[in-house]
């Protein structure tokens, strides 16, 4: 095998022999190129991963909940992903945690804890999470590139008009876009989009922030009420619904375990991987829930019970409109580094399998290095294009079939929530530490993870009901905004 199919395989496949380079510089204990992430990449790229357009929904879904129950749900989500966001990061190496089995990727992680059939339920949930996430995303954006157009249209005609829009060329700009940063070859070289996409989330939710802010002030009071949306407004049936579907986009809005592991495996050591993982987690957990409560409270304040499914496109503002603009384009240039920092488990694995299966084909190992400006090459693979190219257009087409964000938000973290953030990450830590079964330890872990299987079927039952409803008047291929 050449060197440039070695190095291929290498990049993907752990089983590979891997020369050892004890003390060098450039190498790792596991024979890869040193790892140099820190506390504040590791930040960046969950920042970039939880920050993301769900903070958007949070005052329509602090809405259906209310004043009692919305912020204190809210608060609950942030202490149950911290916390298993810590037991997950203790995952990463197998036996010792400075000196054991490097696991790579989520499924790695479950595979060595828990082996059997549970690497197959837990890949399933994964990745049809992560392709959730990336239609999640392509729907988001394009209602943000429409929010420019719509705000812009309505300043011109001084609100006459009433603006309708297609989504359909937007999705499509959208998945162009992602074509051509998906050949981004891994995770270790999205560093800067993630640094990126971080300050685009901070900007779009600080102004989203400060129009609420704003609002209150003129208003002269604070909106809502203690139990949120009343009967009358919509049926109790109704209530219900949309009560468990705001517990779905709550959840949605705080998903990101699924790519922890992948976060981690680009941390240096020493320290151990966990505890910079646990301060990188303590840190962008809390930021997010300061963000997230500020946003949820602000824009219920502002708009009581009629808040918007999200708060920048649904025009619970109007003016100032250049600066609606600004975060809508801030909102647009963080979901294309989100919809990558989300992808790219799901590229590397696919990339992964195949090399493992077919290792003598050219077209799926071999690199055509193709020289760029200041003597660096990229090398360009040619199932890593045409693979990755597909995954976007199939997303994109759907995205354009259900273009409903609230529904599939909802619908996306309540499936991700259980399983991804809680279930395995508690199963695996048990497992690990061989907490004896029925011990006190044993019995609060598993009543943590009964409680959050509770609250996914709930969230998940709401959003269901939810996108039924949308598609009663919908047709394929033409919504309009």
């Amino acid at each position: 095998m050449g060197e440039q199919q070695l190095q291929h395989r290498q990049a993907f496949d752990v089983s590979v022999d891997v020369p050892q380079h004890p003390g060098s510089k450039c190498f790792d204990d596991d024979g890869r190129l040193k790892r140099t992430g820190n506390v504040w990449t590791a930040s960046a790229h969950i920042i970039t991963a939880v920050i993301g357009s769900g903070v958007l929904s949070l005052a329509w879904a602090t809405a259906q909940l209310g004043w009692v129950a919305g912020p204190p749900v809210m608060f609950l989500f942030s202490l149950v992903t911290y916390y298993t966001s810590t037991l997950l990061s203790a995952c990463y190496r197998s036996g010792d945690p400075v000196t054991g089995k490097r696991n790579y990727t989520y499924m790695d992680a479950v595979r060595s804890n828990l082996g059997g059939l549970q690497v197959k339920i837990c890949g399933t949930f994964q990745y049809l999470n992560l392709f959730g996430v990336a239609v999640g995303y392509t729907i988001a954006s394009s209602i943000s590139m429409m929010a420019i157009k719509r705000s812009n249209c309505f300043h011109k005609s001084g609100g006459e008009d009433p603006c309708h829009i297609n989504s359909n060329p937007y999705m499509i700009a959208f998945g162009i876009t992602e074509i051509i940063f998906s050949q981004i070859p891994d995770f270790d070289q999205l560093w800067w989009l993630s640094i990126v996409a971080a300050v685009m989330s901070f900007t779009y939710s600080t102004i989203g922030l400060g129009l609420g802010i704003t609002k209150v002030a003129e208003n002269g009071k604070f909106g809502g009420s203690l139990t949120g949306i009343s009967v009358g407004t919509v049926t109790q049936t109704q209530k219900i619904w949309k009560s468990f579907q705001a517990l779905g986009d709550i959840a949605f809005a705080y998903s990101y375990s699924i790519i922890l592991i992948e976060i981690q495996d680009t941390v240096k050591s020493p320290p151990s991987e966990a505890k910079t993982m646990k301060k990188a987690t303590l840190i962008s957990v809390a930021v997010t829930t300061l963000f997230y409560m500020l946003c949820g409270c602000m824009g219920y304040a502002a708009f009581g019970d009629m808040s918007p499914g999200n708060l920048l496109t649904g025009f619970g503002f109007y003016n100032p409109y250049w600066l609606l603009d600004i975060a809508n384009a801030a909102i647009v240039i963080h979901l294309i580094g989100a919809y990558q920092v989300y992808c790219q488990p799901l590229f590397a694995f696919i990339e992964k399998q195949a090399a493992q299966r077919f290792p003598d084909s050219q077209f799926i190992t071999r690199d055509i290095r193709i020289p760029l400006p200041g003597s660096r090459y990229y090398n360009l693979n040619l199932f890593r294009l045409v693979w990755r190219t597909i995954f976007v257009i199939i997303t994109t087409l759907i995205s354009m079939l259900l273009p409903f964000f609230n529904d599939i938000a909802g619908l996306l973290g309540a499936l991700g929530f259980w399983p991804l953030t809680v279930y395995y990450p508690v199963e695996m830590y048990i497992a690990q530490k061989r907490i004896p079964k029925w011990s006190t330890r044993w019995l609060c872990l598993q009543i943590l993870s009964a409680a959050c299987l509770i609250i996914s079927i709930a969230a998940a039952a709401g959003s269901i009901a939810g996108v039924v409803l949308d598609l009663k008047s919908y047709k394929p291929f033409s919504t309009d905004y």
